[in-house]
């Protein structure tokens, strides 16, 4: 699973690659991947509302509505076995 860098961090890399340095220098120096700096301009154009992807606050929401979503079904199995033996 990638790691998770907060939106500072990344707009402070994107700003460095705006600026004219190397991607490959940039990902060596802060010890990152290039492929997730090459991904994060089309998430930002993303999370900005200039291309229609779910954005990132949307894609974490929905992770942690999936997550719930699995404990309830578990809760629910255990409630129906309660039942059951009743």
């Amino acid at each position: 699973m990638p790691h998770s860098y907060p939106a500072e961090f990344r707009c402070k890399v994107l700003d460095l690659v705006e600026a004219g340095r190397p991607v490959r220098q940039i990902a060596q120096d802060l010890g990152i991947s290039e492929q997730e700096i090459y991904v994060w301009p089309c998430q930002h154009l993303i999370d900005t509302g200039r291309l229609p992807e779910p954005t990132s606050e949307d894609q974490t929401e929905l992770v942690v509505a999936r997550r719930r979503i699995v404990e309830l079904e578990a809760e629910l199995a255990i409630h129906r076995q309660v039942l059951s033996l009743a």
